[in-house]
C-alpha cells in the first residue's frame, strides 16, 4: 500500500510516517520504480504500536526501545514494565511540575485587580524570579 492508504490504515499522518523512517523508528519503506513508498500491513502494525506509544507519552527514544523489546521474542517483561514505570515516574514529576505552574498562576490571578490600571501582577512577577506575592 501507499503512504497515504499507510496513513489511513495506521492513523499516523504521512508526515509523520516520513519522520519515523528518519528517525529510524520503521525502516526505509520499499520503493516502487517510480519511487513511491510501499508499506506492507506488517508495517502498518509498527506504526499502530508507534501511534500507541506516542499517545502514551513515550519520547521517540523510549519507543525504539520499546520496539526493540516487542520485536525481541527473548525480552523480560521485567525490562518491559521497568522502562514503562520509569515513564510514568517522568510523567508524575511533570503533573507536579505543572500543578505548581498552576498555582503560581492562579494566586497571581488572584492578585491582579483587571481593572483598568496598568499595575499588573501578572506582569511584575514574570520580569522577576521569585515567589509570588499579592501589592494589593
Amino acid at each position: 500500500m501507499n503512504i497515504g492508504a499507510a496513513a489511513k490504515a495506521s492513523g499516523v499522518s504521512a508526515k509523520m510516517i516520513r519522520y519515523y523512517e528518519e528517525q529510524g523508528l520503521i525502516v526505509a519503506a520499499k520503493r516502487t520504480d517510480a519511487g513511491y513508498r510501499i508499506y506492507s500491513e506488517q508495517d502498518v502494525q509498527v506504526l499502530r504500536f508507534i501511534k500507541r506509544a506516542r499517545d502514551l507519552g513515550f519520547a521517540v527514544e523510549w519507543i525504539k526501545s520499546l520496539l526493540a523489546l516487542w520485536q525481541d521474542q527473548q525480552r523480560h517483561s521485567g525490562d518491559v514494565r521497568a522502562l514503562a514505570q520509569r515513564h510514568v515516574d517522568e510523567l508524575q514529576q511533570k503533573i507536579a511540575q505543572l500543578q505548581q505552574m498552576v498555582g503560581t498562576l492562579q494566586t497571581l490571578i488572584d492578585c491582579c485587580a483587571g481593572d483598568a490600571r496598568p499595575d499588573c501582577p501578572i506582569l511584575a512577577d514574570l520580569e522577576q524570579v521569585h515567589t509570588p506575592h499579592c501589592h494589593q
